[in-house]
């Protein structure tokens, strides 16, 4: 089977795509023909040995795939042979097969299709835990995404309208702000045009957010902070930036704040019931439309490395996918 392969550290245009040789499950595991597979920011840092997981070289990035089952190890019974899957293996999805663990496998309802739904877990996932779990947004509370256009983003607003929130998406231009505010957005602050203190200060009435949902860290981090409502919650998703922020800890003090990481694929290693909890909920708000999963472009297997560039640089609103 072709695959790409990460043989060295380091940018995109150094991945290769190579015939691999294909690999029977074992116990515990499903082989799952790859339709379409999420492209992800963690890809892009898990090339650069930049991110919290590090496999050992040579390895085959994508952590989110749709597709079929081919086999499956002993011991696996939730899914058998021909069944359409949802997998999240970590690694190993960007090539024609992946072989996941079980017990990231999970059936695909029958009105998904392939893109949607490899478009689906990591994202939605990640604000899922972040929203609902980490800082128990409630109806009827202000949420503030960053980097609202993104992935992870989008999911967030999406979310955070599922919930009952008030949300305000920030995003730098007025193009991914029109994207906001077709997936739910009730306000929309342009930070690369204007005084992100200011804009929330109008937004909210002077009060500040009760969430504020951060995946990109950087100079907005504080000023952001700054604004947040008594007793917020601050939820740190990563870094898109590339620059990891040092918040002064007395504005915390000051506002009663917390500051709250958010880690989905720890989440999803320490407490997997919880995890499959938020996926039966996100599949069901997904059944009543209150969840549209954004695909803005689709790259073949030789084009991963432009996908993750095209990522990395902020030239796509939602998700990316590979199709092999």
């Amino acid at each position: 089977m072709r695959a790409v392969l990460c043989e060295a550290w380091g940018p995109a245009d150094r991945l290769v795509v190579r015939d691999v040789p294909a690999r029977d499950p074992g116990p515990g595991e499903v082989r799952v023909r790859v339709r379409a597979a999420g492209v992800n920011f963690p890809d892009v840092l898990i090339i650069q040995k930049k991110y919290q997981v590090q496999p050992p070289l040579p390895f085959t990035p994508g952590s989110e795939a749709a597709g079929d089952v081919i086999a499956v190890g002993e011991g696996v019974t939730h899914v058998s042979p021909g069944d359409r899957v949802i997998a999240f293996a970590g690694v190993g999805c960007f090539a024609e097969e992946v072989v996941s663990p079980a017990d990231k496998v999970v059936p695909m309802p029958p009105e998904l299709s392939y893109d949607v739904a490899a478009a689906f877990t990591l994202t939605y996932g990640t604000s899922w835990h972040a929203l609902r779990d980490r800082a128990a947004l409630q109806p009827g509370e202000t949420l503030l995404v960053l980097g609202a256009a993104g992935g992870v983003g989008l999911s967030a607003v999406e979310i955070g309208k599922a919930l009952g929130a008030r949300v305000i998406a920030a995003a730098s231009s007025e193009a991914k702000l029109a994207v906001c505010r077709e997936h739910g957005a009730d306000a929309t602050i342009l930070y690369e045009a204007e005084d992100l203190r200011e804009a929330i200060r109008r937004e909210t009435g002077g009060r500040g957010p009760d969430v504020i949902y951060d995946p990109v860290g950087g100079r907005f981090a504080e000023p952001a902070f700054r604004s947040i409502g008594w007793r917020g919650r601050y939820l740190v998703i990563g870094f898109a930036s590339g620059q990891i922020p040092s918040l002064p800890l007395n504005l915390a003090l000051l506002k009663g704040a917390s500051i709250v990481g958010v880690f989905w694929g720890q989440f999803t290693q320490r407490e997997p019931q919880a995890n499959l909890a938020g996926m039966r909920e996100l599949l069901g708000w997904m059944r009543e439309g209150r969840l549209r999963p954004r695909v803005s472009a689709t790259y073949r297997l030789d084009e991963v490395a432009r996908a993750l560039d095209d990522l990395s640089l902020r030239r796509v609103t939602g998700k990316v996918l590979i199709r092999p």
